[in-house]
């Protein structure tokens, strides 16, 4: 089977770099993820993607060096199993707040004994190969969001569920559950420190910790921090800066 690159970087303790993409479309993505990152992820929580279009993206994502990944809906077995078929190489599921949550999200993600997923990787064995029944289950990362006060009231217990690879926080829903204002990257304060509480216990525990960021100078920051896996912004918010940019420099 293909090799998860990203194991492999975590394993070095080499940064992941990973492209947001919320734009449903597989050329877009295509150009995305041949700009040097490690890792693409197709989000279909607040994403304008559906499940065709996810899956052309996956495809132009499989055309490059990066490793496909996608944030679904939510919490919804079915929904994981389809995006795994469809070829994704891991799953950032949002809104885990409890370690049972996090149990049922490693369950769709791995094949018995390990978990219940139901076998069908139609497109996923195309892109990871024959052998993909045989190491899917060591292969496929499954990261957990933290964004709500319960998730960080358990994180213990969540970060203790096998088959868990890793912890995601989603800074903007984590900082208006602790009653904070989304959109900025917290220096201090309560946000803060809880997304270093996050990090720390994660990484404690040798498990991949990722975070959200609004920009590469934010992401740059986070990596100094001690976080293994990094969004600088996500597609849409880095393109409109970049033609916001654009018409300023013209009309100059």
């Amino acid at each position: 089977m293909r090799p998860n690159a990203l194991r492999r970087l975590k394993a070095e303790d080499k940064p992941i770099v990973n492209a947001w993409l919320s734009i449903g479309a597989a050329y877009a993505a295509e150009a995305i993820a041949h700009q040097g990152f490690d890792a693409a992820t197709i989000d279909c929580q607040h994403g304008m993607i559906g499940f065709d279009t996810a899956i052309a993206m996956l495809q132009a994502v499989s055309s490059t060096p990066a490793i496909p990944l996608v944030r679904p809906s939510g919490l919804n077995a079915a929904e994981i199993m389809r995006f795994l078929d469809a070829g994704s190489y891991g799953i950032i599921c949002p809104m885990i707040s409890t370690a049972e949550d996090a149990a049922r999200l490693v369950a769709a993600c791995r094949y018995p004994p390990a978990g219940d997923r139901s076998f069908g990787p139609a497109r996923g064995m195309l892109y990871g190969g024959a052998d993909y029944l045989d190491h899917a289950n060591d292969e496929i990362l499954v990261l957990a969001m933290i964004e709500t006060r319960q998730g960080l009231a358990n994180l213990d217990a969540i970060l203790a569920v096998e088959g868990l690879d890793g912890i995601y926080v989603g800074p903007n829903d984590l900082g208006l559950a602790l009653g904070h204002r989304p959109l900025n990257e917290p220096e201090s304060g309560p946000v803060a420190e809880a997304i270093e509480l996050v990090r720390a216990r994660t990484d404690e525990v040798g498990l991949i910790s990722g975070i959200f960021c609004s920009n590469g100078e934010a992401a740059s920051m986070r990596i100094a921090q001690g976080f293994d896996l990094v969004t600088p912004g996500n597609d849409a918010a880095l393109l409109r800066v970049a033609m916001a940019s654009a018409v300023k420099q013209a009309r100059q």
